[in-house]
């Protein structure tokens, strides 16, 4: 495994115009991954380029200015060296219809290897050890076989699953449709896990490291459900699908099996009762307390509302 260098470092960020991806490069240069008085030379890390790994045109207008935009397409072996090209730090993030770690991942992590890399910081997920058979656990078994350092972020829920891939329903059927039964689940806001990630990627000491991210918030989805009724004046009801109900209805609206499939396996840990984890992780690695669902809740109101 390469040591980690102090010296100036060049990022890709992979899924770059996503929740994390874009959160973390808002953290890279903004230089607002950790409290104040962490901020500067240590908490930058000397960075010397990001570059933004998309796949489609038109993306460099929603990047911030000075982030290099690189196409990067995980269906695409040749487009791999390019976007490689001397860069020393990788924000790897799985996009979630492709499954198949042998076919995409395993790939570009050698192609990383021979491009020099040292160091990954994989978005990975709650539970991955515990849970061989998601594509999240195949990419961390092939990194730790890499010669290259690496870092795993395992998140909870994100809270921005309820303003994206929920949104729809909540905003015009007013209900939370997820197989999670009555089972607890532990949330986190992805501008905290960009946060997080932006530190691994430019400060020393990371290297080999897991880590758990949550917020203070462990809830269920009636207790979500309530929160959203709150916050926009109409009744928003939890469903409690069970898990065939649920992929019926994914494939229904044209998701692919596979990828239903995998939501619905998602859920499970919740629905066991297993998803309800704490850590204080977040707040020990950024000085600061998380953003609360509440909290998420009210800045992002519009989306749920029916104007």
């Amino acid at each position: 495994m390469n040591a980690l260098h102090p010296d100036s470092k060049t990022i890709l960020i992979t899924g770059a115009t996503g929740n994390v991806g874009r959160h973390t490069i808002k953290a890279l240069t903004t230089f607002d991954a950790g409290p104040a008085d962490a901020r500067g030379p240590t908490a930058t890390g000397g960075v010397a380029e990001i570059r933004a790994g998309v796949r489609g045109r038109g993306a460099e207008d929603r990047l911030p200015h000075g982030v290099l935009p690189v196409h990067l397409d995980f269906a695409d072996a040749n487009s791999f060296a390019p976007a490689l090209a001397g860069v020393d730090r990788v924000l790897l993030v799985r996009p979630p219809l492709l499954v198949n770690v042998r076919r995409y991942f395993q790939p570009f992590i050698r192609a990383a290897e021979a491009a020099g890399v040292r160091h990954v910081v994989f978005l990975s997920v709650m539970g991955a050890e515990n849970a061989g058979f998601i594509p999240h656990a195949g990419i961390e078994r092939a990194l730790v076989e890499s010669r290259m350092a690496w870092t795993f972020l395992r998140p909870g829920f994100f809270n921005q699953n309820l303003s994206t891939t929920h949104a729809a329903d909540i905003r015009d059927h007013d209900r939370i449709f997820v197989p999670a039964g009555g089972g607890v689940t532990a949330f986190i806001d992805t501008q905290d896990i960009g946060a997080v990630a932006a530190r691994a990627l430019t400060e020393p000491g990371h290297e080999s490291a897991t880590y758990t991210l949550t917020s203070d918030d462990l809830l269920t989805y009636e207790e979500i459900a309530d929160i959203l009724t709150e916050a926009l004046d109409r009744r928003i009801a939890y469903e409690r699908p069970g898990a065939l109900r649920f992929i019926a209805k994914e494939l229904r609206e044209g998701t692919p099996a596979t990828f239903a499939l995998l939501m619905a396996a998602v859920y499970l840990p919740t629905r066991l009762g297993k998803a309800g984890r704490h850590t204080d992780t977040l707040r020990e690695l950024l000085g600061r307390n998380p953003v609360s669902f509440r909290s998420f809740v009210a800045k992002h109101r519009q989306v749920w509302m029916r104007d």
